[in-house]
C-alpha cells in the first residue's frame, strides 16, 4: 500500500539531520541533545539563557544581529561546521 511505502522513507528522512546556522530554527537546535551541546560549546550560556524560548522561532544568524557579540560569524561558521557532520 501506499502507506507502507511511504512509511520507510518518512523514517530514513528523519535519521539524516542537516541543520544549519542559517535554516534550522534555535528549537529545532535546542531539542536535540547533539545539536543543543553544538551550540553550548560555541556561545556558551545561550542555551540556558531565560530568554531563549522566545528566540525558539528564529535562526542563530536572525539573532546575530541582536547579540552580535556573541553570536559572531566565527562561531556561526564553526558550528555550521560540526552540525554538518551530525549523522
Amino acid at each position: 500500500t501506499a502507506l507502507a511505502d511511504a512509511a520507510p522513507k518518512a523514517a530514513s528522512a528523519k535519521a539524516v539531520r542537516h541543520y544549519t546556522t542559517a535554516d534550522t530554527d534555535i528549537g529545532t537546535l535546542l531539542d536535540d541533545p547533539e545539536a543543543r551541546a553544538i551550540v553550548e560549546k560555541h556561545i556558551p550560556g545561550m542555551t540556558t539563557n531565560p530568554q531563549i524560548d522566545m528566540a525558539r522561532s528564529m535562526t542563530l544568524k536572525a539573532i546575530q544581529q541582536y547579540a552580535a557579540d556573541d553570536v559572531t560569524d566565527a562561531r556561526l561558521a564553526a558550528i555550521d561546521a560540526e552540525l554538518a557532520k551530525l549523522q
